[in-house]
């Protein structure tokens, strides 16, 4: 077989093999390239709570809480809780918080949530266990060979690695990341 063609069905498999993984590392990637703006891994919500009747901090109880939880629909969220201050409650849910000061009779409930889809890749980018971890391995070392046999895909020409298209773009992808790298050194 020439090289040539074992070239390109080796690039034209492993882009096939690996196209799952492709999707699933640029998702996550743009999800932490941006974890400043947002939470890729969690949708909070947060709440406005007013009491209908003021409590004082002794009649509160869990059996208290879980009625409130109730009305909030959210009587099976309840985990424990405790008074940051005197008149301030703390209540863990399994899902989220609320914290409720009994003077005011006013607090912030926050739910949590695991964000469809970008929860799960980026799990997976931050690799979760030793057999991932081969794998990613495997999958970041096919990308090498895909990047190399993919400068040799095209014989000859303009578009070709030895043509003016093919190194200028090949130069700008090698150059652009560095200058960025140095920027930021």
């Amino acid at each position: 077989m020439k090289l040539r063609k074992l070239n390109n069905i080796l690039h034209r498999d492993l882009g096939y093999l690996f196209f799952g993984m492709s999707i699933i590392y640029a998702l996550s990637g743009i999800a932490l390239n941006h974890i400043r703006d947002w939470n890729p891994n969690y949708i909070i919500d947060e709440y406005d709570v007013t009491l209908h009747d003021r409590v004082t901090p002794e009649q509160v109880d869990k059996e208290w809480i879980v009625s409130l939880l109730s009305d909030l629909d959210m009587k099976k969220e309840y985990k424990q809780h405790y008074f940051s201050s005197s008149d301030v409650l703390k209540v863990f849910l399994y899902h989220g918080n609320l914290e409720l000061n009994l003077s005011t009779g006013t607090g912030v409930m926050e739910t949590i949530h695991k964000r469809p889809l970008f929860y799960q890749v980026n799990l997976l980018h931050y690799n979760p266990g030793e057999v991932w971890k081969w794998f990613s391995d495997i999958f970041c070392a096919a990308w090498i060979i895909i990047a190399i046999s993919g400068l040799f895909m095209i014989r000859s020409g303009k578009n070709s690695i030895k043509g003016w298209r093919g190194i200028t773009y090949t130069i700008l992808g090698i150059a652009v990341p560095l200058a960025i790298f140095l920027l930021y050194i």
